[in-house]
């Protein structure tokens, strides 16, 4: 995935994966992809004996529903993933292996505390990947989840598909390629696809081991960050300070503009420091509105969503990253009092918003940056601070202006 896919990501939903619905029962699933697999290059010897006789996993259907990137506040995600003893943990655990971290940041480029970060997000230091509560033969979860099919139905046959290259290639077989529920692998949990396209072997024993080596873990990750454009040497997200009378119209992720732009509008860094590079690319970033953090984002951000598309992922990988390298906690705290309007109330803020002119598009309830800019728009022209911050007062006010 290079730039020009990362920056299709520029306008995609961060939400919860649509509900899954199989099509055929689990059996006639495992005899009918038996030619997509072929198709894709693995032996009809490897196919039999890594699905034939598989069950599904019957936790699987409820974890896609459930995950907590998209279920939980931002703030209750980074509080929970960023925590005191995370970071604390996290500065002792890359302090254990700082060589391994400073070979592999000076090799490939990438900042050694951000791998740190995403080691601790998926799991937690390495601590989990014993626990099979949690790490499971990957082959099954991924047959679970073709079968049901859920939003992401093409990622999720190049994993199963990846899954058995995998397995093909050795030495482990279906029963030993262990993962995550999801079928990431490893320390930092690269999903099969990317582990067969930027596997790479980090600690020269001529096999790559993403569940026992974190050497081979944190290399393949550089290299995927890198494949996914990872620009060296720069920030992901910059915590800034926002006059009043600014236009929030300008907080869009669809276009990017130097810090020079955001720079002569008043906007500040929130500690004083001066900018690095004015001529840096980024966006206005306010996930909780006017009164919640504000920040400036690069390519780099992005390039964490290519990693995992939720916004609270990305801003928790790159918070955590900075704090794993000393920074201090966010400037502004966030409303952690605010309401949110709940599935009907997200289905007729979008029906207001379609009416009065301002979204076109399905009705899904949904709500992500496309119905955000939407609702900005429509604060725009009420004359009210356009930060596109949709609460349950939001419904309330689109009800009212739809009477």
């Amino acid at each position: 995935m290079k730039v020009a896919v990362i920056a299709s990501l520029l306008l995609a939903l961060s939400v919860a994966p649509a509900a899954a619905q199989p099509i055929e029962s689990f059996d006639s699933f495992i005899a009918n992809f038996e030619a997509k697999a072929l198709a894709a290059g693995i032996t009809r010897e490897t196919y039999q004996a890594a699905m034939v006789g598989l069950t599904p996993d019957p936790g699987t259907p409820e974890l896609v529903s459930a995950q907590p990137e998209f279920t939980t506040t931002m703030w209750d995600y980074i509080d929970l993933r960023a925590s005191p003893r995370r970071i604390t943990n996290g500065k002792a655990a890359m302090e254990r292996n700082a060589p391994l971290f400073a070979t592999i940041g000076e090799r490939y480029g990438v900042e050694p505390h951000l791998l740190g970060a995403i080691w601790g997000i998926e799991t937690n230091y390495g601590s989990v990947l014993g626990d099979t509560s949690i790490i499971r033969p990957i082959v099954r979860s991924l047959a679970t989840l073709v079968h049901q099919r859920r939003s992401r139905l093409e990622g999720d046959e190049a994993d199963l598909i990846g899954a058995l290259q995998l397995v093909q290639r050795g030495p482990l077989d279906a029963q030993h390629l262990v993962g995550s529920w999801a079928g990431a692998i490893g320390h930092l949990q690269v999903n099969p696809s990317n582990v067969v396209k930027y596997g790479t072997d980090g600690d020269g024993d001529g096999a790559v081991d993403l569940q026992d080596s974190l050497a081979d873990a944190l290399a393949t990750s550089a290299v995927f960050l890198l494949g996914l454009g990872y620009q060296p040497g720069v920030p992901c997200a910059l915590e800034v300070s926002v006059p009043d009378g600014f236009d929030y119209l300008l907080a869009d992720r669809t276009q990017m503009r130097p810090v020079s732009f955001f720079a002569q509008k008043g906007i500040a860094r929130v500690r004083g420091e001066a900018f690095a590079d004015p001529n840096l690319p980024v966006f206005l970033y306010v996930p909780a509105g006017k009164d919640g953090p504000k920040f400036l984002m690069t390519q780099n951000y992005m390039v964490l969503k290519g990693y995992n598309l939720s916004d609270s992922y990305a801003m928790t990988v790159a918070h955590l990253a900075d704090r794993l390298n000393g920074a201090s906690a966010f400037a502004d705290d966030w409303p952690r009092e605010t309401q949110f309007p709940n599935i009907a109330e997200r289905k007729a803020i979008q029906e207001a918003l379609i009416k009065l002119g301002f979204l076109s598009g399905d009705v899904d309830g949904r709500i992500g940056p496309i119905s955000q800019a939407a609702y900005a728009r429509f604060q725009s022209s009420r004359g009210e601070v356009a930060d596109g911050f949709i609460t349950k007062a939001s419904y309330e006010e689109l009800a009212a202006a739809t009477r």
